[in-house]
């Protein structure tokens, strides 16, 4: 009766699965051991004659409850045999546990070894029709009670229940051959000896290894090879710190010595910036599949401390070389991501990320995910790190199979792993395989994990490694001798020595060996750019024209517009004859020129398809016709490259980052990421910083994609109002104190040295500019644009076409060029700003008429700064006093960052004084008086000439 030890959940769980899959109508199991077996009549129940009649009846009751299949809570998933499978471990009181409890079924023993017919909805029986009621409990123990739990009840598809199903259910399925127990075996083999090795050499140097876990590298291998003869040709990866070293030497096949050569002290780096540790690389390796013998292309993404960060990089990647590709059902390119268990149910971007795995703009069709479950983070039990039952929970809002398997049962965990795949690539969705393993050593190598998990670390100090037990169970079986496993040992530890010889000859570390993302023929042999110039921006007069014609009409015939819209199509129409454009119609100018040069453009985030502030409308809906829509800028040329335009899930981390990663893919497109609001940015901070500001300098990785921030003061609030411009310039990597060297190519050369630029457009010309700019610059740099709200409408908020065609090019600073600027030692204040409060200067200095004796000079690109043309602007006016004027508040803004570029470009020899509100702990007033009586009071300071007479700086 062993087996009734194990019943409690197994077979109400079970029975579930057997008799409740496709709502089979009540009936009763009726036997007669003295009989043939017996089917399923019509007939009324026997007074519940079986336990699992009993179990079915209560299904039909409550089917939250028993009808769930809950083998899982009590298969034997933990290596360490110490922790339950989850945290959710009691046993339900209307289950038997004991042989006494049968009789609350009115269940003998003896009914055990009647037989009954099995229904349509099981694969137990293999060849066999029925089969004794022990031996239906035995097979379903089998199946869902040893060293693989499965949930999977919770999809409503029939279809991929069933699948799954026979998956598992099927005797025999997990018999495999002494061939590729063999090439299990020699894959632990490097896995485990991979471990040892860097643990011999390099004792008190951090590698996060992936000891407890090893049979994580024959899974990830499994799920290649399954995928690669299922078609697919390129695989990217994420994961974490832990096991990454392992994971490029034995699965993306990276040369030992150029890992091993990472441990060196004295290597010197080769590349620019500042680098990053070993585990924390990543890399691009095409190769053959040494099982199916085809080629495979296999990238780990790089990336951050902060796990699961990238999560969304991976997914964005993922679907930009899916869109490449022409694979729009995920056939030749996937995605494997890799994750903690702590992280996978503690950090929120998971969830983001799960979300966007169905969105039609989002979709990679499907990713395999294998949590490496060590039962712990850091020091932190899973009863402290999480509420629900398993660390794996989260993947159930997707209804995304979870497999669990026991990671000391390696043939266990290679089947779970390639029905995975073969899920994946059969019905494009999410699948989860959790290992469920332990972590041999602390955190990282130098931690004492005993301080804070001593009954565990006692419990894995005597655990025999699984290479070890996997061995001797081959040995024993007959399917490799001592010898051939010592052998393979050997072999392998020749290799890991020899390699570590090679490694001791080099001096120094070419970060650009570890790049994740190479961009061929992009920039030179050397991985620099092929020039450094940038052509003129502007573009032919005929082609803004074509473009604003096509921008103010609706290319599909019967298509009913909102009246309001035809407003503003009309409108369009009007400035495109006047040859003037507003903020919106330049943004389609600069989009649609580039889509017939033939790069791909693609705008996502929250309402952009129409716009927070309703002005872009670039997808028409049709009023009369539910769903059909339009997006005129995939209609203004043959053969020109696609736009996409999409509305984002609410989620800023996870989009931003599966934009960055989109943007990854290819240097040839435009990607583009608005936020509703530019302080929204602040949710997806751990992407800005992590991975937008430093990607370069750690991964010599080159990134063009574009943040679009709305931003002004303009009375609506402390939370609408600022895009944070001052954390952003803080990071901006230019040296305010050294004084620049003006060459030829100081303009570009600038832009190629810094991190990112950031740019704050007073017109719609310089926003145009901005966006060709960013695509005909020979390198990639994240541009940060703070975007208008309230000059999307302003009516001085226009350029003509003259200010867009060819031959012109985007203005870093616009000099003052009125009558200023006609009697310039007449001048007595000159006001430098950005963006919007130029429009309330201009508006004040004409009301008190000072024309004549205030200059207004704007900075349109504020990082890197302009020193060279802020230097000419201030030697035009050497009479005038200088003054800097913003509508932030001091201690926010840009005042920080450009005083001190001021000082260093005026040798310090003229003050630059602050005008604007005061400093303030929020970003803005929530009281409209009270902002009015703010900008009122710097405005008055402004051109108050006498305002800092007497004043020392």
């Amino acid at each position: 009766m062993s087996q009734l030890r194990l019943l409690p959940s197994r077979l109400g769980a079970q029975a579930t699965g057997l008799l409740a899959t496709r709502g089979i109508p009540r009936r009763s199991w009726r036997s007669r051991s003295s009989e043939p077996s017996a089917a399923f009549p019509n007939g009324t129940s026997g007074g519940g004659s079986s336990y699992v009649e009993a179990m079915y009846s209560a299904w039909l009751e409550n089917p939250q409850s028993v009808h769930q299949i809950r083998g899982h809570h009590v298969a034997q998933l933990d290596p360490l045999g110490i922790l339950d499978a989850d945290l959710d471990s009691f046993v339900p009181s209307d289950l038997i546990t004991t042989i006494d409890k049968l009789a609350f079924y009115d269940l003998q023993e003896a009914d055990l070894d009647k037989e009954f017919q099995l229904p349509t909805t099981t694969f137990i029986g293999g060849s066999e029709s029925s089969l004794s009621l022990r031996e239906i409990i035995r097979r379903l123990e089998s199946t869902y009670c040893q060293h693989i739990g499965l949930e999977f009840m919770f999809i409503n598809d029939v279809e991929q229940c069933q699948w799954i199903r026979q998956k598992f259910e099927t005797p025999g399925v997990m018999q495999f051959s002494s061939e590729e127990k063999r090439t299990l075996l020699a894959r632990l083999v490097r896995s485990m000896r991979f471990e040892d090795f860097l643990a011999r050499k390099w004792s008190s140097e951090k590698r996060f290894g992936l000891e407890g876990c090893e049979v994580m590298i024959p899974a990830l291998k499994t799920i290649i090879d399954k995928s690669s003869e299922m078609g697919i040709e390129n695989v990217i990866l994420g994961m974490p710190h832990r096991g990454r070293l392992n994971v490029l030497a034995n699965v993306i096949r990276k040369d030992l010595e150029q890992i091993f050569c990472q441990f060196d002290p004295k290597l010197e780096a080769a590349d620019e910036g500042s680098g990053d540790v070993k585990y924390h690389l990543g890399m691009y390796h095409e190769r053959i599949n040494r099982v199916t013998n085809r080629n495979i292309t296999l990238s780990l993404v790089a990336n951050p401390s902060h796990l699961e960060a990238v999560d969304p990089v991976v997914q964005g990647k993922t679907k930009a070389e899916q869109f490449y590709r022409g694979d729009a059902q995920g056939k030749k390119v996937m995605s494997i991501l890799v994750h903690g268990d702590a992280a996978f149910a503690g950090q929120g971007v998971v969830y983001e990320t799960f979300h966007l795995s169905d969105l039609p703009s989002y979709t990679t069709n499907g990713t395999v995910h294998v949590v490496v479950n060590n039962q712990i983070g850091f020091t932190t039990d899973p009863r402290m790190a999480r509420s629900s039952p398993y660390p794996t929970d989260v993947a159930r809002v997707v209804n995304a199979p979870i497999f669990h398997v026991n990671a000391d049962d390696p043939e266990a965990v290679i089947y779970v792993c390639s029905v995975a795949a073969e899920w994946r690539n059969t019905f494009n969705k999410d699948v989860v395989v959790d290992l469920v393993c332990y972590r041999r050593r602390g955190h990282n190598e130098m931690d004492e994990p005993m301080f804070t998990q001593p009954l565990m670390y006692k419990q894995i100090h005597q655990q025999v490694p699984v290479l070890k037990k996997y061995a001797d169970k081959l040995i024993t079986e007959g399917t490799v001798t001592l010898q051939e496993f010592e052998e393979e040992i050997a072999k392998y530890d020749r290799i890991c020595e020899e390699a570590y010889g090679r490694s001791k000859d080099k001096k120094i570390l070419h970060i650009k060996h570890w790049l994740d993302s190479p961009w061929p023929g992009f920039f030179n042999v050397d991985g620099e750019p092929k020039s450094m110039t940038c052509p003129p921006t502007g573009i032919p007069e005929d082609v803004l024209t074509h473009i604003g014609t096509v921008a103010s009409s609706v290319p599909l015939e019967d298509f009913k517009i909102h009246t309001g819209l035809s407003r503003i199509l009309r409108a369009r129409a009007d400035m495109t004859r006047k040859r003037t454009v507003d903020w919106a119609l330049a943004e389609y100018m600069a989009f649609g020129s580039l889509l017939k040069e033939g790069i791909h453009v693609r705008l996502s985030g929250q309402d952009v398809e129409r716009g927070t502030f309703s002005h872009r409308h670039h997808v028409l809906h049709d009023q009369e016709v539910d769903r059909r829509t339009c997006v005129p800028m995939n209609h203004l040329w043959p053969g020109q490259a696609p736009y996409t335009v999409c509305n984002s899930s609410l989620s800023e981390y996870g989009v931003l980052g599966f934009e960055l990663g989109y943007a990854m893919a290819s240097p040839n497109a435009l990607v583009l990421w608005e936020a509703q609001f530019g302080d929204f940015h602040n949710t997806a901070q751990c992407i800005i910083d992590q991975f937008i500001s430093t990607g370069q300098a750690k991964w010599v990785r080159h990134n063009g994609i574009v943040l679009l921030l709305p931003h002004g003061m303009e009375g609506m609030g402390p939370e609408h109002s600022s895009a944070r411009p001052e954390r952003f310039l803080q990071m901006s990597n230019d040296d305010s104190d050294a004084y620049p060297v003006f060459t030829e190519d100081f303009e570009v050369s600038q832009l190629y040295d810094c991190n990112w630029i950031v740019v704050n457009c007073s017109t719609p010309a310089s926003y145009f500019h901005v966006l060709r700019r960013q695509i005909l610059l020979p390198f990639r740099k994240p541009l940060i644009i703070f975007t208008p709200k309230s000059l999307l409408r302003h009516p001085e908020a226009k350029s003509s076409f003259d200010q867009m065609v060819s031959g012109t090019s985007f203005q870093r600073v616009i000099p003052e060029d009125g009558v200023a600027a006609r009697t310039p030692g007449q001048v007595r204040r000159l006001i430098f700003c950005t963006g919007k409060v130029y429009y309330d200067l201009v508006k004040e200095r004409s009301s008190q008429g000072l024309d004549g004796q205030v200059a207004l000079t704007r900075l349109e690109q504020i990082s890197p700064f302009p020193f060279d043309l802020i230097e000419q602007e201030a030697a035009r006016f050497p009479g005038a006093e200088l003054v800097w004027c913003q509508e932030e508040h001091k201690n926010m803004g840009y005042y920080d960052y450009i005083s001190p570029r001021f000082m260093t470009i005026l040798g310090r020899t003229r003050p630059i004084w602050y005008v604007g509100r005061e400093p303030a702990a929020a970003p803005a007033t929530g009281n409209r008086n009270t902002h009015l009586v703010s900008l009122r009071k710097f405005l008055d300071t402004a051109f108050d000439l006498r305002a800092f007479e007497g004043k020392t700086f």
